[in-house]
């Protein structure tokens, strides 16, 4: 049997979304049911993580630097079983461009009790504004393995 896909989307695919693909991976361990991958609904392909995403996911022990952006496709759709998106307007992208999906898309902080909203993009900003949205994406992980587990 194929493992199913979770998919992580924001913008860039060089911040949130890898950040988010690479802590969950590291949650779900290497014997794990699910593929991680991660998608950028404005992504050029091939770009490494911003520095400062690798910078505070190092402090963590998981190694970034191997992230390479790649846009979101019809391929990568149809593949994921669940797709998880940063912010609002990622999901009004996805209902727009690929409405036959719009069942399997959530936001992340969705999963995230008494935390609404996105998860705004870093890009640009310090180290700190990083560590803050590891964080917000690290409060939502417990929510989505256990959402991960009514798909299985």
């Amino acid at each position: 049997m194929s493992k199913r896909v979770i998919m992580f989307v924001c913008t860039g695919n060089v911040c949130r979304s890898p950040m988010a693909e690479y802590l969950l991976r590291q949650r779900l361990g290497p014997g794990a049911d699910w593929e991680v991958c991660s998608t950028g609904t404005s992504a050029m392909s091939g770009m490494t993580a911003s520095f400062s995403a690798v910078e505070v996911l190092n402090e963590g022990g998981i190694d970034l630097s191997p992230h390479r952006s790649r846009p979101l496709t019809r391929e990568l759709v149809d593949t994921a079983s669940l797709i998880v998106v940063m912010a609002a307007g990622h999901r009004d992208f996805i209902r727009t461009v690929y409405p036959d999906a719009v069942e399997k898309v959530f936001l992340l902080k969705s999963f995230d009790q008494g935390h609404q909203g996105d998860v705004e993009d870093p890009i640009g900003m310090t180290a700190d504004t990083y560590r803050q949205i590891r964080n917000e994406i690290e409060r939502a992980l417990p929510g989505v393995m256990s959402f991960m587990k009514t798909l299985e």
